[in-house]
């Protein structure tokens, strides 16, 4: 035990050792037993050792030879006892005295701030560094900009310095004319007073001293208040800019400053790139030039954001690759910093969160109260670092999800299949190959739902993926029908057979190696991902392993929507964010399990090549469910609609036939072909290939399908309704024609 004596066999040696305590001003004190009755903060004993009988009265002789003092404390129930007490040290004034040195060395380190920026602004310095760096990297373009902006500054200066002559000669004039100016308003209104008889000529004047006297007690009063103020306030003005544009030296942050955060200003970046010693960054710094910032350090969101220029033959990649290492340069955790190519391969783009921006979470589901969602527009997913909500797109996108066990996947899951479920018009299946109960909550709003890991339930699960299979099919035939790419809001709202399907197959790893059904419902999965997106089909794939033996390749390359929660390795990195994304930087495997629970990297979200999203949690336990409401709200919105939970069930094919529709809505009278369209636009308003029929794709439709030319007659193309009429005629008899040598042919094969 440091500084605490304890009685030893040698007499020589322990009676040294006492006069020595005795001398630094040490006092072995006496500590008291403590028993029940004690009350509170008696007896209390500081790192004590409780010495026998026989050593309390040895070290009493001792000390009572040495001339020690001692004092002893006994209360009337308690039996005395004696320790040796250690003597608390100076550490708190220790780490005042630091903390004083500290902030005064940010004060200096704020005026040396001053005078840096007064310099530069003198000197043009900010200019000149810039054209040597765009010198020293070869960029023509860069240069001849910043020489441009030195000249176009170096002229605004001039021109003012020219005007300050004609300024201090304003500044003159303003202050003769009030130096006159005011006595003479004064007498003019002294001579008034006297002439209207209203006071006297004396008092006016008395009166206007009386006001230029207290005008100076009061100017004298504030000088004084701002001279006396002034000292304190430039201190702290120094304080606050020392500590935004600099850190303390290590010897002078003592323990107590866990939460000390270096500001993140272009000078902290490139301290922090010029430690990662890369030999072209640290010679480009050597030579005495400065980085280019393109965008430089600023606020956004939760965080900083900056865009680097870095030297030749360094690219944003390598740094990407050493995440972690310029995090420490940054006093960041790896997580918290986020280091991408920009426009260029040598362009860095620099997102760095603040301290703890991973602590704060989501929050609440956005539409826990109230409202519906628009699944063409995206359901809410969570918020990025920066704080901004996210939604997840889901039209003509495949989404695939993963990561180690409880770190979010299946919530991640849940709240985009709670966000499907609030579009009226989306149809949900989820099945689950194990036996859990996260998505049970579901069962009411699903037209399909399997849960379990037996035989029974993975054959259910294959016959829900041929059964989707065919919808494929089925619906790229609609999508010929009504001659569109892909499924429209239009037609997912129209309830002809193209409304979103949303599947969820969770735990699919489970699935595609079971021994029975696993490699078909590997190839299916396949064949779905790949054509089912134009056709408003959504796969969700939830996954623990995203192997090679786990997971198809071509599913994972056909997810578009890819989201990472901590994964082990870059191959499952890689095989939810894409190939090369580890490389990149795009790291899922930096996320710390179950300290970032609920945190993933996400691919496809945005236009950028990954963000990190925290995502919104919806509780489905009892006693806190969170989504049966949401699923509720949902099924009284279908209700309204006059409709049932959606369902992919073979729907009668709409057809029509142009010569029938056009006998309908002409009259007797030859009508212009430019007005035909809206005449068959109000006779079949659901009908998508007359939504966008013009006049001139009407006559080349006539011509080309049914033989009628219609003439150019005062450029006004007339469709005579006659003409329509004797088509369908002859269409009739053509007909007509055919099933009587149909019948001939039978006859005679009889």
């Amino acid at each position: 035990m440091d500084n605490v004596h304890k009685l030893h066999d040698d007499d020589h040696d322990n009676a040294d050792e006492t006069t020595q305590d005795v001398a630094r001003g040490i006092v072995h004190e006496p500590a008291e037993r403590v028993d029940a009755e004690t009350e509170p903060g008696e007896g209390e004993v500081i790192e004590a050792e409780i010495l026998t009988e026989e050593e309390e009265a040895e070290l009493d002789r001792r000390l009572a030879n040495r001339g020690a003092l001692v004092r002893r404390a006994v209360t009337g129930t308690q039996v005395a006892t004696r320790a040796v007490v250690k003597v608390s040290t100076h550490d708190k004034t220790k780490t005042a005295g630091k903390v004083l040195l500290r902030e005064g060395f940010t004060v200096v380190q704020g005026v040396e701030s001053w005078a840096k920026r007064a310099w530069d602004a003198s000197t043009m310095g900010v200019y000149r560094r810039q054209i040597k760096a765009a010198e020293a990297v070869g960029d023509r373009e860069e240069l001849k900009e910043w020489t441009d902006r030195k000249e176009m500054a170096t002229e605004r200066r001039h021109r003012r310095l020219l005007d300050l002559p004609k300024l201090a000669w304003g500044v003159l004039k303003v202050t003769v004319a009030m130096v006159i100016g005011v006595p003479f308003l004064v007498l003019l209104i002294a001579i008034l007073t006297k002439a209207t008889g209203n006071g006297s000529f004396t008092d006016v004047w008395l009166g206007f001293f009386a006001l230029i006297g207290f005008l100076i007690a009061a100017g004298a009063l504030v000088w004084s208040g701002v001279s006396m103020a002034a000292p304190f306030l430039i201190v702290l003005a120094a304080w606050r800019e020392g500590r935004r544009r600099a850190e303390p030296p290590a010897w002078l942050v003592t323990t107590a400053d866990a939460e000390w955060d270096a500001a993140i200003d272009e000078t902290t970046i490139a301290r922090a790139l010029e430690a990662l010693r890369i030999p072209a960054i640290t010679q480009y710094l050597k030579s005495g030039l400065k980085l280019q910032f393109i965008t430089p350090a600023r606020v956004d969101g939760r965080g900083t954001h900056a865009v680097v220029r870095l030297p030749a033959g360094v690219t944003a990649e390598k740094i990407a690759r050493r995440r972690g290492d310029l995090a420490t340069g940054l006093h960041r955790a790896a997580k918290e910093v986020w280091p991408t190519t920009g426009s260029e391969a040598g362009i860095l783009d620099l997102w760095i969160a603040d301290k703890g921006a991973l602590a704060e979470g989501a929050g609440d589901y956005p539409l826990l109260a109230g409202g519906l969602v628009d699944v063409f527009k995206g359901v809410p997913a969570g918020k990025t670092l920066r704080g901004d909500a996210m939604l997840a797109p889901i039209m003509e996108r495949n989404t695939m999800t993963g990561g180690m066990p409880g770190q979010g996947k299946s919530s991640a899951a849940r709240a985009v299949m709670a966000g499907c479920a609030l579009d009226p018009t989306t149809e949900l299946r989820i099945w689950v190959p194990d036996t859990n109960f996260d998505f049970e909550v579901f069962k009411p709003r699903c037209s399909s739902y399997v849960m379990g890991a037996d035989d029974e339930s993975m054959k259910a699960i294959r016959d829900q993926l041929v059964n989707v299979h065919e919808e494929v099919q089925r619906r790229g035939e609609l999508l010929i029908r009504y001659e569109v790419p892909a499924v429209t809001r239009e037609l997912a709202s129209a309830g002809v057979g193209l409304h979103p399907l949303i599947c969820l197959l969770e735990e699919a790893h489970v699935a595609i190696t079971d021994d029975t059904y696993g490699k078909e419902i590997s190839k299916l999965l396949v064949e779905i991902v790949k054509l089912g997106r134009k056709r408003g089909i959504h796969m969700i794939i939830s996954t623990q392993a995203p192997t090679r033996d786990s997971m198809p390749r071509d599913v994972t390359r056909n997810c578009s929507n890819g989201i990472a929660f901590a994964v082990g390795d870059h191959v499952a990195n890689d095989a939810l964010l894409g190939q090369g994304a580890y490389a990149a930087g795009h790291r899922a495997t930096e996320l710390i399990p179950g300290t970032d629970k609920g945190t993933a990297v996400v691919k496809g979200f945005t236009g950028e090549r990954s963000e990190i999203l925290q995502w919104y949690y919806l509780d489905v336990a009892k006693g806190n469910d969170q989504v049966t409401p949401l699923i509720k709200r949902s099924l009284d919105a279908i209700a309204k609609l006059g409709k049932t939970v959606p369902d992919s069930r073979p729907v009668e094919i709409e057809t029509r036939d142009l010569l029938s529709d056009l006998d309908e809505v002409l009259g007797d009278e030859p009508v212009p072909s430019a007005d035909v369209p809206a005449l068959l636009k109000r006779l079949a308003p659901a009908w998508t290939p007359y939504q966008s029929l013009t006049g001139k794709a009407l006559r080349e439709l006539l011509d080309t399908e049914h033989g009628i030319r219609v003439p150019s007659t005062g450029n006004r193309y007339p469709l005579d309704p006659a003409t329509v009429r004797d088509a369908i005629v002859r269409l009739e008899q053509n007909a007509n024609d055919a099933d009587e040598d149909s019948d001939d042919a039978g006859q005679l094969a009889s």
